[in-house]
């Protein structure tokens, strides 16, 4: 009787996290807000920059949290959650929004998306997601967004993030 094949394995890493932290940093990205609201009727926001498209047909984008964040139970058991897409004007936003502080949305100008989810004023661009599906992968969920309604602010400059700094775009 043949042995059962082994499945491939990935070898353990030859780095360490910091160095792995550093490479990533090399990736410039835009920088999202996600926002959406408790059970409760509570507002839930946070900066990711791991945001990206997934498909046109139907529209789905990503993106990831760690399982240890204070707001996953909120964003795993809602049904919707809007990506904002961040201007180069909201660097301040970023880091509001990056903090630890308790009341992130003090003096944040916003208004309500057709399913609930806060939509920050001034965003580049707006993504107002059913959360459609999660994978959880490391020490983090990956969340899949299909997107009900989008919207974008032409001439808009995104804000960039690389190196563990933000950036405004240049053109080449």
């Amino acid at each position: 009787m043949p042995v059962p094949a082994v499945p491939p394995q990935a070898r353990a890493p030859s780095f360490s996290a910091a160095e792995f932290r550093q490479g990533l940093s090399m990736f410039a990205t835009g920088v999202t807000i996600v926002t959406a609201r408790r059970a409760d009727g509570q507002l839930v926001g946070l900066t990711a920059n791991s945001f990206n498209s997934v498909s046109l047909h139907p529209p789905l984008v990503l993106w990831s949290l760690a399982q240890a964040a204070s707001s996953m139970a909120a964003l795993s058991a809602g049904s919707h959650y809007a990506i904002n897409i961040l201007a180069s004007d909201q660097k301040a936003l970023a880091e509001q929004f990056a903090s630890r502080t308790a009341d992130r949305w003090r003096g944040v100008a916003w208004r309500e998306g057709v399913a609930g989810a806060p939509l920050l004023e001034g965003a580049a661009a707006v993504f107002e997601c059913f959360n459609r599906s999660r994978y959880e992968e490391g020490d983090h969920v990956i969340f899949v967004g299909e997107v009900e309604h989008c919207a974008h602010r032409p001439g808009a400059s995104p804000l960039l993030f690389h190196g563990g700094r933000f950036y405004t775009e240049h053109p080449l």
